[in-house]
């Protein structure tokens, strides 16, 4: 079924246009009760129940935007799987976490986290537009749809400050463009006068569940603050409308680099053709795929998880069958703040001194002789005589021990550091 046009849904037929483009209007009129779902989907009486027993266990909000995607009578829609709940979303397993990916853990003062070297996560509101049926961050997000405390926001912002190996600071939520203009574009300013940051990223899904956001007012304010990416989140093919377009060309047309971020999701894209739409629109809306997710252990989302197998197949229809630029990057978020960790098909299936041995994406098999006079470990660019040190697994090269055991004191000892940091900046008078 193709979008429903909003006078057509009995719930909006009054509603103007005017009114239906309006961002704050989408907001102020999102669906979030029993009533307000039966007035846009044909309900069955089972369907009515299980969607009586979801309410008030969990945030459900919905804009009439996202809501006019949706299969009235369909339950498995898969636009409708994203926004409506299910008692499904009740069930909790036994490997589910409330912070399947540690980021309370990493976080050394309230509204950061900080797991990697050179970047950190900023979540500057629990609010979304609409609240995703498969969110790792259910825990958190539509806790409160209020504004973030200042005082919150000041401590997040001086963390940054103090931390100069920071150079990439994610804006991130709940959805950071439910903020008014004024109120992002403060945050952005003073982000983006820290002198060691170099790039801010955005994290979004307005150009999704609530195109109408991207005002030509937001998009030259967000123009003043380059260099800036912003990342989104379309899963299935549904979810591209004129709309969306609109919203992503004219963010495009600023100069802002765009990326996408898809969820794999059991009965919505966990097929080769789906994704593989899915990342052909993205680069016809000027979109590039960046990664597509496994879904994480957050409670209540084992009904969208598919196996890790899927995902691999998923990998090996799109890679040598599309251009390279269709092709995101499988990832699963390790629990315990493992971090992002990509899974690829292994193309290389054998190994001698010289010689490595490939197949392609169609079982080609072919040999590759490596350079006899290329000397491993030996670099003398101005970097590498200034820090000779080898990163991550390479590491054990430079290394007399057999392990990396220590690595995860070593982290441990950061994410103490970390917090110390934040409570020395605070100092007597406010700790």
């Amino acid at each position: 079924m193709t979008q429903r046009h909003h006078r057509d849904i009995a719930r909006f037929k009054d509603v103007t246009d005017e009114q239906w483009n309006d961002w704050r209007w989408q907001l102020r009129n999102r669906l979030s009760t029993l009533e307000d779902f039966e007035s846009v989907l044909n309900l069955t009486d089972p369907q009515r129940d299980d969607l009586q027993a979801c309410m008030g266990k969990f945030r459900v909000s919905v804009t009439p935007y996202y809501a006019s995607l949706m299969d009235p009578d369909d339950p498995s829609c898969p636009v409708r799987m994203q926004a409506v709940p299910t008692p499904a979303e009740l069930v909790v397993r036994h490997e589910d976490l409330k912070d399947a990916v540690a980021e309370d853990f990493d976080s050394p003062t309230p509204r950061i986290t900080h797991r990697y070297p050179d970047r950190v996560l900023f979540v500057v509101t629990e609010m979304c537009s609409m609240y995703c049926r498969h969110c790792t961050r259910r825990r958190l997000v539509g806790g409160t749809e209020d504004i973030v405390a200042q005082s919150e926001i000041d401590r997040a912002i001086t963390y940054i400050e103090r931390a100069p190996e920071v150079r990439d600071v994610l804006i991130s939520g709940g959805d950071p463009l439910v903020l008014t203009d004024e109120q992002l574009e403060e945050i952005l300013a003073r982000v983006t006068a820290i002198k060691h940051v170099e790039i801010v990223r955005l994290g979004t899904r307005m150009p999704v569940v609530c195109p109408q956001r991207i005002t030509p007012e937001l998009v030259a304010m967000l123009r003043k603050y380059h260099p800036l990416y912003v990342n989104t989140h379309f899963n299935h093919p549904k979810e591209f409308t004129p709309e969306s377009r609109q919203a992503c060309e004219m963010l495009a047309d600023a100069g802002i680099p765009l990326g996408n971020q898809t969820v794999l999701l059991r009965g919505v894209n966990d097929c080769a053709n789906v994704m593989k739409k899915v990342c052909h629109k993205l680069l016809q809306y000027r979109v590039k795929p960046y990664y597509y997710y496994q879904c994480d252990l957050a409670e209540g989302t084992a009904h969208f998880r598919t196996s890790v197998a899927k995902g691999i197949e998923i990998y090996e229809s799109l890679r040598g069958h599309t251009t390279g630029m269709a092709v995101p990057t499988y990832i699963i978020d390790a629990i315990g703040g493992g971090g992002k960790t990509p899974v690829f098909p292994n193309y290389v299936i054998s190994q001698a001194p010289g010689q490595i041995i490939l197949r392609n994406y169609e079982g080609v098999i072919s040999k590759y002789t490596e350079p006899d006079d290329y000397v491993e470990g030996e670099c003398h660019c101005d970097e590498c005589e200034a820090d000779r040190r080898r990163l991550g697994v390479a590491q054990l090269f430079d290394s007399d021990e057999p392990t990396l055991q220590d690595v995860w004191a070593a982290r441990m000892q950061k994410v103490v550091d970390r917090k110390s940091r934040m409570d020395d900046a605070r100092g007597p008078a406010q700790a």
